[in-house]
């Protein structure tokens, strides 16, 4: 099972980078958990230091910015 974080305050952005994460792991048919970071001190713990980022089993797959379903596919792939 993918263990997936959005790490972001909550904005536009970062929702809009959840809901493409969970397109693409449906796309994709595989098991996972998202959960949604809030706390920006956590934020460092991953040296995330634009938001939103993106965290895939432990490693920062992107940070700030929104990729496309495509790309996180392939992240998660």
């Amino acid at each position: 099972m993918k263990q997936i974080k959005i790490l972001g305050p909550g904005c536009h952005r970062c929702k809009q980078l959840a809901a493409s994460t969970e397109e693409a792991a449906d796309g994709l048919g595989i098991e996972y958990q998202i959960e949604k970071v809030t706390d920006i001190t956590r934020f460092a713990d991953y040296g995330v230091m634009m938001t939103p980022g993106l965290v895939v089993d432990g490693k920062v797959k992107s940070q700030g910015k929104v990729p496309t379903v495509d790309q996180i596919k392939a992240m998660l792939g």
